[in-house]
């Protein structure tokens, strides 16, 4: 099972989301921006390194909020959601279609990747 990290980044009261762009194995499905872990890496550490490459931004990692986890039929995985918050830098879109900034409410209204849909549950306290 391949750990993956993922980002709850809040800003206003909203949720920043971002949709996988085409050719992905998820292409046009959401998620809550983060990556693969590398070996000997830590899920901080790789959440810092992803965001910094996926969106050229600075952020620190806070508490761990929880954990999901899925089979995808390309890639069984475990996902380790943390709280985040951005520090400097433009979100750039490089490895992403779109991004969102959304209220948890309206997250719903979204096609989540599967393994993210348990995070939502929990943001929203279902």
């Amino acid at each position: 099972m391949r750990q993956v990290t993922a980002a709850v980044i809040e800003k206003d009261g909203k949720i920043l989301i971002a949709q996988r762009k085409a050719g992905d194995a998820l292409a046009g499905k959401w998620e809550f921006p983060g990556g693969k872990m590398e070996p000997g890496e830590t899920p901080q550490a790789c959440l810092w390194r992803e965001l910094l490459e996926e969106f050229g931004v600075d952020t620190e990692i806070g508490e761990f909020i929880c954990a999901s986890r899925f089979e995808y039929k390309h890639l069984p995985i475990e996902l380790l959601v943390y709280r985040v918050r951005h520090l400097s830098g433009e979100f750039k879109l490089n490895d992403h279609a779109r991004i969102e900034w959304v209220a948890p409410a309206d997250l719903k209204n979204f096609d989540l990747s599967s393994a993210d849909i348990p995070v939502l549950d929990f943001l929203t306290g279902k």
